[in-house]
C-alpha cells in the first residue's frame, strides 16, 4: 500500500504504549498506509509515497463522541436555546422534544450539518443515536466519519396533556418489532462497504423500556459483542418514575436487572442517589457504575441550558468511572463541549483542581474507545486507525503555545483545526469539509425549520405556536 508520512510536525499527541497514556512527542513524523498507523516517533527513515508537510502542526488523534442525535437535533437551532419545562423540573423532554421535529424531508440535511461539525471539531469517530430513517448508512458513509451506528427502539412513547404529568402509551410488541429491526439495520451497517460503520444496542430510555425489552437487548449485544446504551438518570421526572415504579433508582434498577458492566453507556447519568435534587435514602450509585466498569456519556451543553449538570465530572472519574464526552445537541462542536465539561466539573466542585485537561483530552479519546470497545481509534500508535488531526499551531488563538492542547480547548477550538483524516483520508483540509457540502445543508435546513415551526400548534398540548413557546430575543417588527 502507499505510504503516507506527516513530516516534521512540531508536536504529535502519541501513544505511549508501556505506560497506556498520551504523550508529547516535539519534531516527530506520523507514518501510515492502508489506513493504519505503522510509525508515531521521531526520524522516520522508510519509504514515503507521499509526505505532508507537519511544520508547526500538532497533530492528535481524532476525538471520539459517544452520544449524539444527528437526525434531529440541528433542527432545533434558536428554538429550544432558552426553555425548559417547570412542570419537568426544567427539564425539556417531554413538553418540546415531541413538537420540535424534523419531517422526513430534513432528516438528511439535519445529518449532513451535524457531521459537518463534528468533523470540523476533530471527531473521527461518532455514535449516532437516532431512529432508523431511509438511506441512513449511506448516508453515513458519504460523510467518510467512522460511525457506531445506535438505532433507537422502545416499548412507550411519553408525552404530557398538561405541561407537569409525563404519560406513557405502551406497545410492547412494536418495541420487539423495532429492536428486531434495529438488529438487522446493525448487521447491514456492519457488513457496509465503507468499512467504517459499526453497530451499538440502544433501548431508547430507561423509562420507555419493558423490563423484557432491556433484558433481550443486552442479551443482543453481548451475543454479538457490542456495546449498549441507554439514556438513564437524565431529568428528576424519570427519577421519580423509576422509584415509583420499582422501589429504586434508575442506576439501581439498571444493575438489578444485571445490565450495567463494561460494555454498558448510560446517557448522561446525572440523577443518582446523592444528586442535591434527587436525593435517596441509598448512596451508592455511583459506586455502582465504577464497580460494574459502566461509562458515562457525558453532554453537559443540553442541560447547561436548563441550569441542570453532572455533579461533578471529576467526582465521577475519581470515583472509578470511565467517563466519555458527547454533543447531544447543537452545536456539534466536541471541543466546545468539552469545554465546557471542565468549567462546569470545576464549578459544580467549587474546587479547580476536581479535573484536568489530561482527564478531559482521555475522555474525548480513550475514554470513548473504551466505551465502544475499540483499541485501534482514539490513540496514535502503530497498529491503530490512521485517524488523525492536524492543528495549526501557528493560529493567532493557539498563541502563545505553552501548552497545545489546552490553547486548542481553551481558546482556539475548531478555528485552528487545519486537516481531518479517516483512514488516512483527508475529509476536513484548510478548514473545509470535503465530503458534504455544509452550507447547502445548512440553507436547507433554514428552510425544513419553518415547515417545522408551523406544524407546532397542531402537535402541543395547549395549541401554542412556536413564536409563543420561544419568544425572539427582540420584538421583530
Amino acid at each position: 500500500m502507499p505510504t503516507t508520512v506527516i513530516r516534521n510536525a512540531a508536536m504529535v499527541v502519541g501513544w505511549d504504549v508501556s505506560a497506556g497514556t498520551h504523550r508529547y512527542i516535539v519534531d516527530a513524523d506520523v507514518v501510515f498506509d492502508g489506513g493504519v498507523l505503522t510509525f508515531v516517533g521521531r526520524d522516520y527513515a522508510g519509504p514515503a509515497d507521499t509526505v505532508i508537510d507537519g511544520a508547526g502542526m500538532m497533530a492528535m488523534p481524532g476525538l471520539v463522541n459517544i452520544h449524539a442525535h444527528p437526525s434531529s437535533e440541528p433542527m432545533n437551532k434558536g428554538l429550544i436555546d432558552e426553555i425548559g419545562s417547570p412542570g419537568f423540573y426544567n427539564s425539556s423532554l417531554y413538553e418540546y422534544l415531541p413538537i420540535f421535529r424534523a419531517d422526513a424531508e430534513a432528516v438528511p440535511h439535519c445529518v449532513r450539518v451535524a457531521l459537518s461539525e463534528l468533523l470540523l471539531s476533530g471527531v473521527t469517530t461518532l455514535a449516532d443515536l437516532s431512529m432508523a430513517h431511509p438511506g441512513w448508512l449511506d448516508l453515513l458513509a458519504e460523510a467518510g466519519m467512522r460511525v457506531c451506528v445506535a438505532p433507537m427502539f422502545r416499548s412507550a412513547r411519553w408525552y404530557t396533556r398538561n405541561g407537569h404529568l409525563v404519560e406513557y402509551e405502551w406497545n410492547e410488541a412494536a418495541g420487539e418489532k423495532a429492536m428486531a429491526e434495529a438488529l438487522s439495520l446493525i448487521d447491514r451497517a456492519e457488513q457496509h462497504p465503507s468499512g467504517r460503520l459499526f453497530g451499538m444496542v440502544v433501548p431508547a430510555q430507561i423509562d420507555t423500556c419493558s423490563e423484557g425489552l432491556l433484558r433481550d437487548s443486552r442479551t443482543e449485544a453481548r451475543a454479538r459483542g457490542l456495546s449498549w446504551q441507554i439514556h438513564a438518570a437524565q431529568s428528576v421526572s424519570e427519577f421519580h418514575e423509576i422509584t415509583r415504579r420499582h422501589g429504586c433508582t434508575p442506576i439501581g434498577w439498571l444493575e438489578h436487572l444485571g445490565l450495567l458492566s463494561d460494555r454498558s453507556i448510560i446517557g448522561h447519568g446525572i440523577f443518582l442517589d446523592d444528586h442535591p435534587s434527587t436525593p435517596w435514602h441509598t448512596r451508592r450509585d455511583l459506586a455502582v457504575l465504577a464497580d460494574t466498569g459502566t461509562t458515562v456519556a457525558h453532554c453537559p451543553t443540553v442541560f447547561a441550558r436548563r441550569g441542570i449538570t453532572l455533579k461533578d465530572f471529576g467526582r465521577y472519574q475519581r470515583a472509578g468511572v470511565n467517563m466519555g464526552v458527547g454533543t447531544d445537541t447543537y452545536p456539534h462542536n466536541m471541543l466546545d463541549e468539552l469545554r465546557l465539561v471542565s468549567y462546569l466539573a470545576r464549578t459544580q466542585a467549587n474546587d479547580p483542581r476536581t479535573m484536568n485537561s489530561t482527564d478531559l483530552f482521555n475522555a474525548a479519546t480513550i475514554g470513548g474507545a473504551k466505551a465502544l470497545g475499540r483499541e485501534d481509534i482514539g490513540r496514535l500508535a502503530p497498529g491503530c486507525r490512521a485517524d488523525i488531526v492536524l492543528v495549526d499551531m501557528t493560529h493567532p488563538m493557539m498563541r502563545p503555545t505553552h501548552d497545545p492542547l489546552r490553547s486548542l480547548i481553551y481558546a482556539a477550538g475548531d478555528r485552528a483545526i487545519r486537516t481531518v483524516l479517516v483512514d488516512g483520508q483527508a475529509v476536513v483540509e484548510d478548514g473545509k469539509v470535503l465530503t458534504i457540502d455544509y452550507p447547502a445543508a445548512a440553507a436547507s435546513l433554514h428552510e425544513a425549520q419553518a415547515r417545522t415551526k408551523a406544524a407546532v400548534p397542531g402537535l402541543d398540548w395547549a395549541h401554542r405556536s412556536a413564536e409563543m413557546i420561544s419568544p425572539l430575543t427582540f420584538p421583530a417588527g
